[in-house]
């Protein structure tokens, strides 16, 4: 069973080099003759968090909000390439993060909200020409929570047009999903659909960890959200076990929303 079979109609594409090799035009020409082939739609372009990812580890990573220049102009660079795959194959919203997840090694003043606004500023105004949108994603750093992006975006130049991203499994992490929707409502274009159990971002398959789905699907609908659900699960099994297993949670979460 792959993806279209299933009945899904759109991806995210992740853009790390050891996934996909966004630097590289005949990768992108083969992904959109499979796009094509699989009747499958490219909604979502997740721009590198890294340079490459194997065997479960990071490679070093990328930030758009180093106050290291040299650092920031990295991650700049990277995110380009990946905005350029629309130039030869269309998607709607390119999903940036703000800066480097909490950790206990975490270092004080290495997410700058500064350098994250000049950042997203200047992608923005590279994106809008290629019909693509910027969504800033909720993860867990001081610059990237609910409340935190809102006021972000607000603070942004006036012809910026920048959303939101909410990813439910962070959102979790950080505290009350629910409450996450609401603060986000005004600008919440897309999502990233996965479970947690409020400790460790286990991407886990919706209803596997603790994250009320019934209240978050219900919150979602009432700010009117309209727009793509879009699974972001770690591997399960195989991948025509897993494809399956989302196959038949769509289906639970569409009889949620229906009630």
């Amino acid at each position: 069973m792959d993806v279209g079979s299933a009945g899904f109609d759109r991806i995210e594409l992740f853009a790390t080099r050891t996934h996909f090799d966004y630097h590289s035009t005949n990768a992108i020409a083969e992904l959109q003759g499979w796009l094509a082939e699989s009747g499958l739609e490219l909604h979502s372009v997740h721009a590198p968090v890294g340079e490459s990812l194997a065997g479960g580890r990071w490679g070093p990573l990328f930030t758009l909000a180093s106050p290291e220049a040299s650092v920031r102009r990295r991650a700049l660079d990277e995110t380009e390439r990946a905005l350029y795959i629309a130039r030869r194959l269309p998607y709607k919203i390119l999903v940036v993060q703000l800066g480097l997840p909490r950790t206990p090694q975490s270092a004080p003043g290495e997410n700058s909200r500064d350098a994250a606004r000049r950042s997203i500023e200047t992608l923005a105004k590279l994106a809008e020409p290629l019909g693509v949108t910027l969504a800033v994603e909720v993860i867990p750093n001081e610059l990237s929570r609910p409340g935190s992006l809102v006021h972000f975006i607000e603070a942004l130049a006036d012809d910026v047009r920048v959303g939101v991203c909410l990813d439910f499994g962070h959102a979790h992490m950080l505290g009350d999903v629910v409450d996450a929707v609401e603060t986000v409502s005004e600008y919440l274009i897309t999502t990233h659909v996965h479970d947690n159990k409020g400790r460790t971002d286990d991407h886990l398959l919706p209803f596997e960890g603790t994250v009320d789905w019934a209240s978050t699907l219900t919150a979602t609908q009432k700010v009117g959200y309209d727009g793509v659900w879009l699974f972001e699960v770690g591997a399960h099994g195989s991948t025509r076990e897993t494809i399956q297993k989302l196959k038949e949670i769509r289906r639970r979460m569409e009889r949620m929303l229906a009630t």
